[in-house]
């Protein structure tokens, strides 16, 4: 399953928070068919990203997309968003930054738009 939408991460102005609360089943309302889905996918396609560019237009939005894949949709809450899953995000943010790669960060509008100004790969 591949919410087009959403997780395509070549939609550079999609933000992680749609990225984070789309519904993977949405558009499929038979229970009995929502019990076939196994997984989902997020996409990039080479239009809008080559070597130089790709690990920041796809990390975090990628992360966010994994997470909500294994998480129940009543788990997770729009209010709360910035408060719990953002913590995470920039935390994960770090890890990658510091293991070399450059993931983009996470509250930009648009993907690949650097940090503003110095500090730490936490305050974004």
């Amino acid at each position: 399953m591949s919410n087009q939408g959403v997780w395509y991460l070549d939609h550079l102005d999609v933000p992680w928070e749609q990225v984070y609360t789309a519904e993977p089943l949405a558009g499929i309302d038979d229970t009995a068919q929502q019990k076939l889905v196994l997984g989902g996918e997020v996409c990039m396609w080479g239009e809008t990203a080559d070597t130089s560019d790709v690990q920041q237009t796809i990390w975090p939005r990628a992360a966010a997309a994994a997470e909500r894949m294994w998480s129940q949709l009543e788990a997770i809450s729009a209010q709360d968003l910035e408060t719990t899953v953002l913590a995470r995000l920039h935390y994960f943010r770090c890890l990658l930054n510091h293991r070399g790669i450059a993931a983009a960060p996470v509250t930009n509008f648009y993907a690949r738009r650097p940090p503003i100004g110095p500090g730490s790969c936490f305050v974004q």
